[in-house]
């Protein structure tokens, strides 16, 4: 038995945190019967997903119950400090060679037989890829959050997550006008807003997620900011860390002071604002023993089919078009991470394996 398996449960932590945001979500929508009767229907097949992991876990095969899934690699915004531009994995075109719809739906239904609740769709932008969003409506078993910055929703998008429950939007917002504008440019914030209100009119859920720095961090966990998106009719806030991928954007990066303070911050909002849920990342992985990426809780599957660790690890040995997507979640890298010590490291913020880049890159050579 791994070193992974005899200190920590995955199965039950990641388990709890999917039941979790379902029982959060009956509870916000017992008013709207719509939005009841379908959350009632996911978590019946929540349940059936996670008896499915749990009869593969007792056959000694783990099933990650999330898959980050990036459906594009274009984007229309250049946010200062984009970790995915740095990497060249967000451009300004779209490639030629992204995965088809036809292809994500094969992917969205393994997924589905082999017990994953929840897809995670990002990009680039990844309303760009309507297409794909709406296959992804065709999966009701699965809860797909959507995190987008906002800039395409418009009326047939409302329409859709009208009829299609299952497609949450998570839209990106940095704080305030002045900070969001900063940093993904002029407007964004009015357009955010303007989403909201017209989601939260229909009766639709949604979520925000927010990338934190030393320069926001008091701003996006304070009572003002949080209670406008709460009156707005937001549900989940995912409070992110931001990853330096260059050595000018260091500073933006949250220190032993800002996590602890994020860390305080997050217990007290749980405990005082029950409403909505507050998920960090990667601070709520310090109660799970560790980094959760390379299959051990989810992975990641880029715009052009490589299955990588995830969206801050972009190292692949296998191409989910020349594989299922069973094969890739046991790859050669994804054992070796599993098996190591890499995961389990000390580090000092933001994602692990971005900071232990070169160790990764070694087993990637000998994979």
């Amino acid at each position: 038995m791994s070193k992974i398996d005899e200190s920590f449960d995955i199965q039950e932590y990641m388990t709890r945190g999917v039941e979790r945001v379902v029982a959060d979500a009956l509870k916000a929508t017992w008013k709207d019967p719509r939005e009841s009767a379908f959350m009632l229907k996911f978590a019946a097949a929540s349940k059936a997903a996670s008896r499915k992991r749990k009869a593969a876990e007792e056959a000694g095969e783990h099933i990650p119950p999330f898959l980050i899934a990036s459906i594009t690699s274009k984007c229309n915004l250049h946010c200062a400090g984009c970790y995915s531009r740095c990497n060249h994995a967000t451009v300004d075109e779209e490639p030629v060679s992204q995965l088809t719809s036809e292809e994500w739906f094969r992917i969205f239904d393994e997924a589905d037989e082999l017990g994953i609740s929840f897809i995670l769709l990002a990009g680039g932008e990844p309303m760009l890829r309507r297409d794909i969003i709406e296959a992804a409506g065709r999966k009701p078993g699965i809860l797909f959050p959507i995190f987008t910055n906002g800039t395409f929703m418009g009326r047939r998008y409302f329409e859709l997550f009208d009829k299609k429950r299952n497609l949450l939007p998570i839209m990106s917002i940095e704080g305030e006008k002045e900070t969001t504008n900063a940093r993904r440019g002029e407007g964004i914030y009015e357009r955010l807003i303007a989403n909201m209100n017209e989601l939260h009119r229909r009766g639709l859920i949604f979520g925000a997620s927010v990338t934190v720095t030393t320069e926001n961090v008091r701003e996006v966990t304070s009572d003002a900011f949080l209670q406008k998106l709460s009156d707005r009719g937001c549900k989940a806030v995912i409070f992110v860390e931001f990853v330096p991928v260059t050595d000018e954007s260091a500073e933006l990066a949250p220190g032993d002071e800002e996590r602890e303070y994020l860390r305080e911050e997050i217990a007290r909002l749980r405990e005082e604002h029950p409403e909505m849920v507050y998920i960090s990342f990667p601070g709520d992985e310090k109660s799970s023993g560790g980094c959760v990426a390379a299959g051990r809780g989810f992975f990641h599957i880029n715009s052009h089919g490589g299955a990588e660790p995830c969206p801050f690890s972009p190292y692949s040995d296998v191409n989910i078009r020349n594989t299922s997507l069973r094969e890739a979640m046991h790859s050669p890298l994804f054992l070796a991470l599993q098996s190591g010590d890499i995961l389990m490291d000390d580090h000092d913020g933001g994602c692990v394996l971005y900071e232990k880049r070169e160790l990764v890159e070694q087993l990637m050579a000998n994979s």
